[in-house]
């Protein structure tokens, strides 16, 4: 058993190269974390019962929970964008979760994922950040605070830790899932080595997918405050 084997894209009908039209299971997987949040968020809630079901409850905590983040970290004036970061946190949430389900794929563990949803977060950002504040926008990376000699310094390292963030806000992601999900083939591979005597890599795996279900809800959770915050500074580049 190979951890990483887990992790190859394939496609679904065939065995031929994967191109870029290929439907594959990463085509798969994340059209069922669509799916998911289909359910939830338009069947769970659909019914508006003063007395809410258990899907129409999970659904307006979220939405309540999502909401409240936003106005707290990057102000009223980013609740025009609460719609964008509302289905960020559902489609990462999903897919984290649904990757949990044995001989599932998790689509979250490939940067090619999760690179385009930073990237189009740092698009969106310097464009909001643009077009709103024009070019004041650009003191962002001006520490006036600071000595008059340090600020063509510092500018250049705001300059360069803003165009890392891509960089950091995907490979965080992907690296944190990948990591967990190998840990536990690799628990795997041990109890299926040791037969009658796996109790121990038994009890360590589920200690680890115990973790993980944790882990797929914080990462969903730390990718959407990073992208509230990247806002806030796009709204308000002076604070």
């Amino acid at each position: 058993m190979h951890p990483m084997d887990q992790f190859i894209v394939q496609p679904l009908f065939g065995d031929g190269p994967v191109a870029w039209y290929t439907p594959t299971n990463v085509t798969l997987w994340m059209a069922l974390a669509i799916v998911a949040v289909l359910i939830l968020m338009v069947f769970g809630a659909s019914g508006r019962a003063v007395v809410p079901s258990r899907a129409q409850s999970v659904a307006e905590l979220t939405y309540g929970f999502i909401r409240k983040m936003v106005e707290d970290v990057a102000g009223k004036d980013a609740l025009a964008f609460f719609p964008y970061i509302m289905t960020l946190f559902l489609f990462i949430l999903m897919a984290n979760f649904l990757g949990l389900i044995p001989m599932s794929f998790t689509t979250t563990s490939h940067i090619a994922v999760t690179a385009i949803l930073a990237l189009a977060v740092f698009l969106t950002v310097t464009v909001v950040g643009f077009v709103k504040n024009g070019a004041a926008f650009l003191g962002l990376f001006w520490v006036s605070s600071a000595p008059a000699p340090l600020r063509p310094v510092l500018a250049i390292i705001e300059l360069i830790s803003y165009f890392v963030r891509p960089v950091s806000h995907s490979i965080r992601l992907a690296g944190n899932i990948m990591a967990g999900h190998a840990v536990i083939k690799v628990f795997a591979g041990f109890a299926g080595v040791l037969g009658v005597g796996a109790v121990l890599p038994v009890a360590a795996m589920t200690a680890v997918y115990g973790l993980e279900v944790l882990v797929a809800f914080i990462q969903a959770y730390v990718f959407t405050i990073l992208t509230c915050v990247y806002l806030r500074d796009a709204l308000h580049p002076s604070h």
